[in-house]
């Protein structure tokens, strides 16, 4: 089907199932409910709210998270940041660092054409050429700095360093300090509040002493779907940037349904997918393989359309395996809806968002910060 005629579905009894597969299928009722559920959360917690971007990757989703009271998004990437303020999204914070010329000046243009844009910075040579950058531009730029707190990936390594970044910030006129941001992405999937809580309390001990160094903070962010609720009642951060929470992909689920604990979101999106092939007894071939899933996590569940006790394998880069149990068949045709093991990478595959309630397609979301990977 050409995707001029996907248009042509929508509404239609069961049209759910003529989407051509493999497919990205988001339940719009379960989405909502997630939506509003962080929404809720962080209004009755005092908290500011800026769900990261790379999750979804889409103005569409964007656009219901900041209608729900998010005050922006995070963007792991320019190009992310770029490709929402395309579609009007302002409020944007670049939550990785900008180190390249190409990339500074990219910035700079950003900054020129959003209202509210800031970017983290995490070494002192690099704030240096973005000062430079920002002053030749003739618009200041907002900084915020990225103070590591565990994860080593980025950050400022210590308290210390932090505060000589913060203060260099405040004493260059092209620059305006607008607060810090610590990130403890190594603990999201922590199982079991309890053990995630202790370990988080544990990681976050550099910003509490970067607090009590006596610098007024405007803002402190960072945080995830893992850690909204242990974030809270720890008090560190004055803003929440969960990403997964309008999915709960499976990855996610686990870290409370592992531990016996209810999940606390709906899982919301899934990949459709059709049997293509069952030549053989107890085997059948359905055309999601290695480029419908993130393969960085354990293989899809199972949801519907076949038998409960029925599990996927990879068969191949267009082609996935289903084992089924003794004397169960499946006919050709039949459209599977698995889990998605990882939402944000699993995104990344797809160009759009078939976006259902019940057996309907009400809709088609563009991915436009698909394939933005700088």
């Amino acid at each position: 089907m050409p995707v001029s005629d996907i248009w042509d579905l929508i509404g239609k009894p069961g049209s759910r199932w003529r989407i051509p597969t493999p497919a990205l299928v988001l339940d719009l009722d379960a989405f909502e409910a997630n939506i509003a559920a962080v929404a809720e959360f962080c209004r009755a917690n005092g908290r500011t709210f800026r769900p990261h971007a790379k999750s979804h990757r889409s103005v569409s989703v964007a656009r219901r998270q900041i209608a729900s009271g998010a005050v922006g998004q995070g963007c792991a990437k320019l190009g992310e940041a770029e490709a929402l303020a395309e579609g009007g999204i302002d409020g944007l914070l670049v939550t990785s660092p900008v180190v390249t010329d190409d990339g500074i000046a990219r910035l700079m243009a950003l900054n020129a054409c959003v209202d509210d844009l800031s970017a983290v910075v995490d070494h002192p040579a690099v704030l240096a050429r973005i000062g430079d950058a920002a002053a030749a531009s003739g618009r200041r730029l907002k900084l915020v700095v990225d103070l590591d707190v565990g994860l080593h990936r980025t950050g400022a390594a210590t308290p210390e360093a932090a505060e000589a970044l913060i203060h260099a910030i405040l004493a260059h006129p092209a620059l305006e300090f607008a607060g810090v941001q610590a990130y403890a992405g190594h603990l999201m999937h922590v199982a079991g509040t309890p053990a995630r809580r202790a370990a988080l309390e544990a990681a976050m001990a550099p910003l509490a002493a970067l607090r009590g160094r006596g610098i007024p903070l405007p803002l402190t962010t960072g945080g995830g779907t893992g850690s909204l609720a242990i974030d809270t009642e720890m008090g560190l951060l004055t803003e929440l940037q969960p990403g997964s929470y309008p999915f709960m992909d499976s990855q996610y689920a686990d870290v409370w349904v592992t531990a016996g604990e209810p999940a606390p979101y709906r899982s919301s999106l899934f990949v459709q997918t059709t049997v293509i092939s069952t030549n053989h007894p107890g085997l059948a071939t359905v055309d999601a393989g290695y480029k419908a899933f993130a393969t960085d996590a354990e293989v899809p569940r199972i949801l519907a359309g076949a038998s409960p006790d029925t599990t996927y394998f990879f068969y191949g880069d267009e082609q996935g395996g289903l084992t089924l149990s003794a004397g169960s068949t499946l006919a050709i045709g039949t459209v599977i809806t698995c889990s998605v093991p990882h939402c944000d990478p699993t995104v990344n595959l797809y160009d759009a968002y078939h976006v259902v309630q019940g057996d309907h397609l009400v809709d088609v979301w563009p991915i436009e910060a698909r394939g933005r990977s700088q």
